[in-house]
């Protein structure tokens, strides 16, 4: 009898490693796919939610594939056929994606089913029971995707019908508590995996503020457009320009970085100062406005006048002196959903103000 094969959907958290783990105790080969979208978690980054998925696969001997969604996914996350979650995650719509690309690559290799490390009740949107064979059906995958965590509250899938997988090894996982995880992981002497989060960008609501209101402006943003959401400030300038605005040098080093040669930089000469980068088509009025946000939020913000240099990565520039921006207009021009009445602006987990 050959040994099976399983093609697992590994995000790089806590849940997907462990039922690859489950899986290849029961001695099935294992091939994972960790998907890559505009909007995931930098896998390469230890802060991030998601962790590099590489070090464990070397550890406990399977492959990982990487595999980048691209328009398909922006696509989704437009105009989901079946809606968005709490923000702009279109939960539903992105498993059936991602599954119908898994299946794609499952028949390339020859597998014989998928995997993913899905929990029954852990996600409101996604991970309800009537949720399961819906995602399942759309994609095309029915009876051949086994959650090995949640696998004994659910029918019997076909690599469990035919013995591939010992159903009694299985689990009864449910709900979002994680100590059950925890403890397996333990088990299998798993000590390092991120935190549970969100694990998209979907999930955070100035993130998604932020992208509703990008995609009203303009419905096809480009790639830098969309990397800029994860940083600073954002202003919008006019119905065509907008400013986003260092917070950090980290941040001021990030701008820098996705900035092009044709992009229009700010800074203030001298002083500890953001750098601004303007994004779409800016005029005149806009590039005045944009000094006078960045003087702001400078070092010489108390100052009556600054003098904020006008660059392109290729070329000098040139200054312009003007007033730091008053509050009021600040606050009328930043990208940010409105306060709750009453009550204090919470921090968030994956991106803030």
């Amino acid at each position: 009898m050959k040994r099976p094969r399983a093609v697992a959907l590994l995000s790089g958290g806590l849940d997907s490693t462990l039922a690859i783990l489950v899986l290849l105790k029961q001695d099935v080969e294992v091939t994972a796919l960790t998907f890559l979208t505009q909007f995931g978690c930098d896998i390469t980054d230890r802060s991030s939610c998601s962790q590099n998925p590489l070090p464990v696969a070397e550890r406990f001997g399977f492959q990982v594939k990487l595999c980048h969604l691209g328009d398909k996914f922006l696509q989704i996350v437009k105009d989901p056929k079946y809606g968005h979650g709490k923000n702009m995650n279109p939960c539903i719509d992105c498993r059936i994606l991602m599954l119908k690309e898994a299946r794609v690559f499952m028949e390339l290799i020859g597998a014989d089913f998928l995997v993913t490390g899905e929990v029954l009740g852990q996600r409101p949107m996604s991970q309800r029971r009537e949720c399961f064979p819906l995602i399942d059906r759309e994609a095309g995958v029915e009876g051949l995707v086994l959650r090995p965590l949640s696998a004994k509250l659910l029918p019997p899938t076909v690599p469990e019908i035919k013995g591939w997988v010992n159903r009694e090894a299985l689990y009864a996982f449910r709900g979002r508590t994680r100590k059950p995880q925890m403890a397996l992981a333990e088990e299998f002497g798993l000590t390092e995996y991120p935190s549970p989060a969100g694990g998209c960008l979907l999930t955070d609501p100035i993130y998604s503020y932020r992208l509703r209101e990008l995609l009203n402006h303009n419905p096809d943003p480009s790639m830098k457009e969309l990397s800029l959401l994860r940083v600073g400030r954002h202003f919008r300038l006019s119905a065509s320009c907008k400013a986003v605005v260092g917070r950090n040098r980290h941040e001021n080093e990030q701008i820098l970085a996705l900035a092009g040669p044709e992009d229009t930089l700010l800074r203030v000469p001298g002083v500890g100062s953001p750098v601004t980068i303007l994004t779409g088509f800016c005029g005149d009025e806009e590039v005045l406005r944009a000094a006078e946000i960045t003087a702001r939020y400078s070092d010489a913000k108390y100052q009556r006048e600054v003098t904020v240099l006008v660059y392109k990565l290729s070329e000098e520039g040139y200054t312009i002196t003007v007033s730091p921006l008053d509050n009021e207009t600040i606050n009328s021009l930043r990208v940010a959903p409105p306060e709750p009445k009453g009550k204090r602006k919470k921090e968030r987990a994956l991106i803030s103000l």
